[in-house]
């Protein structure tokens, strides 16, 4: 099915780009800008991307890796403890 029309980027493309990625690094954060380098293309009117994302997200493999799954809350917890009081 075709996913893209300007660009011509079918369902089977974003897949194999996505178990591509994948396999390459287990730990890569996989968006969809990275699809599009991956494929040699660049995103034009962005009227594809909720059928896009939809596509990404159906695909087993686009799973955030276990551990990076909780590094934002991590972070954000790190920084209130690092904050100075405000009358410091």
């Amino acid at each position: 099915m075709i996913v893209c029309q300007c660009m011509k980027i079918t369902d089977h493309d974003i897949h194999s780009a996505i178990d591509w990625m994948r396999a390459a690094d287990s730990k890569a954060i996989i968006s969809p800008g990275k699809i599009y380098r991956a494929l040699g293309k660049t995103a034009d009117c962005g009227g594809c991307m909720p059928l896009f994302l939809d596509t990404m997200r159906s695909n087993a493999n686009l799973e955030v890796p276990f551990e990076l799954s909780n590094l934002r809350t991590t972070l954000i917890s790190e920084e209130r403890y690092e904050r100075k009081s405000e009358g410091y």
